[in-house]
C-alpha cells in the first residue's frame, strides 16, 4: 500500500517568451523540475508529516516519478495579477485524513487566494466530520465551530503570484504539495 508518510510545500513563478517554457521555468523555481509529476486528487494522508523542502528533496532522485497536488495558472496578458495556492485542512485526530485544495485565479493577492485555498480545503473536511456550518459564513465563525465540537482543524497554505510586467512574454506561478515516500 503506497501511503505517503510525508510532504513539502513548494511554489515558483517563471517568466519566457513561450508558455511552456514558462511553465518548466516555474517548476524550476520551485526546485521540482527534475522529478515526473503525477497529480492526484486533494486527500491529506493520516499521520502525514510537512517536512522542510530541503528535507524532501534529499529524499527524491532526479527522474523519479512523483506524487503531488498542483495548482498553475499562467497567463500573457500586460499587467495582469494572477496567483496560484494549495490549502490544507488538517484534523485533530492524526488517523483521520484530512484535505489539500488547489486554487488558482485572476486578480487575486497571495492572501486572497492563499485564504480562500484554506478554507476550501478546511470545508471539506468539516463536511466528512459532520460539522454543521453556514458556508457564506466567515473563516473566524467556522473555526469558532470547529473549536466547540472538539474538531479543531489546522489549516495552511502555500501560495504564488505574479504580474505580467511585459508584454510578449508568458508568466506561471505554480503552487504544490509533494509527497515523499
Amino acid at each position: 500500500m503506497y501511503v505517503p508518510k510525508k510532504l513539502f510545500l513548494t511554489k515558483g513563478v517563471g517568466v519566457h517568451k513561450e508558455k511552456l517554457f514558462s511553465f518548466e521555468m516555474a517548476l524550476r523555481d520551485a526546485r521540482i523540475a527534475q522529478f515526473n509529476l503525477v497529480r492526484v486528487s486533494s486527500i491529506y494522508p493520516p499521520g502525514c508529516k510537512i517536512i522542510p523542502i530541503d528535507k524532501g528533496l534529499k529524499e527524491l532522485s532526479a527522474g523519479q516519478i512523483v506524487h503531488c497536488v498542483l495548482s498553475d495558472i499562467s497567463s500573457n496578458e500586460y499587467n495582469r495579477l494572477l496567483a496560484a495556492s494549495v490549502g490544507m485542512g488538517i484534523p485533530q485526530h492524526k488517523g483521520q485524513y484530512g484535505y489539500l485544495s488547489e486554487h488558482h485565479a485572476f486578480g487575486m493577492t497571495d492572501e486572497e487566494c492563499g485564504d480562500y485555498a484554506e478554507d476550501l480545503a478546511a470545508e471539506m473536511l468539516a463536511t466528512i466530520l459532520g460539522l454543521d456550518f453556514d458556508p457564506g459564513a466567515s473563516y473566524d465563525v467556522k473555526r469558532d465551530i470547529w473549536k466547540m465540537s472538539d474538531q479543531i482543524v489546522k489549516t495552511h497554505n502555500v501560495t504564488q503570484s505574479a504580474i505580467v510586467k511585459k508584454h510578449d512574454v508568458w508568466v506561471s506561478v505554480l503552487a504544490g504539495a509533494i509527497f515523499v515516500m
